[in-house]
């Protein structure tokens, strides 16, 4: 007979506090998981999905949450690790007086969770959160926001291909270089963007029709199945889409010198890591290139301000960032992403040790 686990088995001591936010008024169903706040305040984007069940719900938001820790870390941002999901279709459950309840529970966490944009909220929806409290990120620019955080996401990823090219070519430059872009909605098509003024070839797959053929209207040489996109010879891999698409399934089949995509645990397995590394293929750590909406919504917490200019200078740290991990992987002797953990894993170990979190600036 198969045992039951339990919710507190599957925190496992790692996972500071799980809220279950429920309010019948609004039908809204919520999970908001703090991972970590050794370093500051967790921030996570909250995603409004229609989750097959609630326990896919929370399995989904305890890795996110998790990433989103590394992710901060990694990024040397005096952040901790969060998320939020709201269970249901973004098109029919989310109302004003949903996310407006939503918001009402984030503030009751006095601060300890910053919320943002993720899948299926917006930058409208950032607004109303905002109006009902101020633990949250990327409202508009009027409210001294700083905005879709989209386009420094998909930037910060361009510079990480730029870091991986370097790395494995000799050269950052990607003229002439050959991309599959897996997911082009507003960050992968913003990526694909900055590839093709770069002089790449780009090539495309979504499973929405219509972003393909906006892609393809923007100066996307080609497009293929999503089912094909993965296999596709190419100079770099770019899952932008969900995550979990590199495993033992797709890995054998990747025809692609680098990976590096926007997508979040874009590894299935953590085994994978090593699968890739013995196939030749330059991994890129998703939370290591996909940082840029992280480090622009940080900088809206300066004592000066929210400014868009100092903002893109610290995304451009990414490309360094990249540099780093692929230098910590040859001394080490493990993969790029092991590596990544542990230069995340260090910093919080150092914060940990002091026993004092940093504040937000």
């Amino acid at each position: 007979m198969l045992r039951s686990v339990s919710v507190f088995e599957r925190l496992d001591g790692e996972f500071e506090e799980v809220v279950f936010a429920h309010d019948p008024p609004t039908g809204l169903r919520s999970i908001i998981a703090i991972h970590s706040t050794l370093l500051g305040p967790a921030l996570g984007g909250v995603r409004c999905f229609p989750f097959v069940s609630e326990d896919a719900a929370l399995t989904d938001v305890l890795r996110l949450s998790r990433a989103m820790t590394y992710k901060a870390s990694a990024a040397g941002l005096d952040l901790g690790g969060g998320k939020a999901v709201i269970i249901g279709d973004p098109r029919t459950v989310k109302t004003e007086a949903l996310l407006r309840a939503y918001a009402r529970f984030v503030d009751g966490l006095g601060g300890r969770y910053i919320t943002a944009e993720d899948v299926g909220t917006t930058l409208a929806d950032m607004d109303v959160i905002r109006e009902e409290t101020r633990h949250v990120g990327g409202s508009s620019p009027s409210d001294g926001g700083s905005g879709d955080p989209s386009e420094m996401t998909a930037y910060g990823v361009f510079l990480a291909v730029r870091g991986a090219a370097r790395e494995a070519w000799g050269d950052p430059s990607l003229d002439g270089r050959r991309v599959a872009v897996q997911g082009v909605g507003k960050v992968g098509s913003g990526r694909a963007a900055h590839l093709r003024e770069a002089g790449a070839t780009v090539v495309v797959a979504d499973v929405d029709a219509g972003a393909v053929s906006r892609a393809l209207a923007a100066g996307a040489a080609a497009s293929a199945q999503p089912q094909e996109i993965l296999s596709v010879e190419c100079d770099v891999l770019a899952p932008c889409a969900l995550g979990a698409v590199l495993d033992e399934r797709t890995i054998p089949g990747i025809r692609a010198r680098i990976v590096c995509g926007a997508a979040n645990n874009q590894l299935a397995r953590p085994d994978d890591g090593r699968m890739l590394a013995d196939r030749g293929i330059l991994y890129v750590p998703d939370y290591v290139a996909n940082a840029g909406g992280i480090v622009n919504i940080f900088e809206e917490f300066h004592p000066d301000g929210y400014d868009a200019d100092r903002a893109r200078v610290s995304v451009e740290r990414i490309e360094q960032n990249v540099q780093r991990v692929f230098e910590a992987a040859r001394e080490r002797g493990v993969t790029t992403a092991e590596a990544a953990d542990a230069l995340a894993e260090e910093r919080l170990r150092n914060a940990r040790g002091a026993g004092v979190a940093p504040s937000v600036r």
